[in-house]
């Protein structure tokens, strides 16, 4: 197959689902990687006027599901050229520290970061069949060590994104001889099921930066924090 296969996950919604419509639409046959079955089907089955989208089952948390749907990759495809690590989970909306439960912090550290790291370690041989392969890391301006004091709103998810950002720092550094980029980006707060309503930010408008960086952003930036196509503060 000639034309880039990406696989974005969490991709049954909000960001996700956005970020495949745009990278189907630019020609991608993208991986929607959902574990609801039912949900990401019928994602899928809605994209399919986007151009070619296929669901893949995976649940990030679950190793078995996540070497099924590396050898699912490599029999169809042989290669993997985007992997886009958006699944993430908000569990601690507008709670303090003090409030914020050890469970709380675990279940969102294994969604969040641990499934990151997994994910990226299994499909590693697979980008590195890509002549330009791209890893991106779905981030937040939340987790910026910079910013955070005075603004802590979601403990839990605030330190799984700077944990985000270093899983980027350190397997850029390792795939920087693989010439395999990695990077992490901040799609902005957006209106989805987990921004709410109020956000200022479409999903569309969140899912631009994500897609550019997989597609327009120069191939030797690797290691780097983006929001709107702009570098930004760790």
């Amino acid at each position: 197959m000639d034309i880039p296969v990406s696989l974005v996950t969490g991709a049954a919604k909000g960001i996700g689902l956005e970020v495949v419509r745009q990278l189907a639409q630019r020609g991608h046959y993208v991986l929607l990687a959902a574990r609801n079955a039912d949900r990401g089907q019928a994602a899928a089955q809605q994209l399919s006027a986007s151009g070619h989208v296929q669901f893949l089952p995976l649940d990030v948390t679950s190793p078995s599901s996540i070497e099924q749907a590396q050898q699912k990759v490599r029999q169809e495809f042989g290669r993997l050229d985007m992997l886009i690590n958006n699944a993430a989970i908000l569990l601690d909306h507008y709670q303090k520290p003090s409030e914020t439960s050890v469970q709380q912090l675990q279940e969102t550290l294994q969604t969040n970061v641990m499934a990151v790291h997994a994910m990226i370690q299994a499909f590693t041989p697979l980008l590195k069949a890509s002549a330009a392969p791209r890893i991106i890391n779905v981030s937040s301006g939340a987790g910026q060590l910079s910013g955070m004091q005075g603004s802590v709103w979601a403990p839990a998810y605030q330190i799984s994104k700077t944990a985000v950002n270093a899983v980027t720092r350190v397997w850029a550094t390792e795939l920087s001889e693989s010439n395999i980029a990695v990077n992490s980006v901040c799609p902005g707060w957006c209106r989805t099921e987990m921004g709410g309503e109020g956000a200022p930010r479409s999903p569309e408008e969140g899912a631009a930066g994500i897609v550019w960086l997989a597609t327009e952003a120069a191939h030797q930036l690797t290691s780097r924090f983006f929001r709107d196509r702009e570098e930004i503060a760790w």
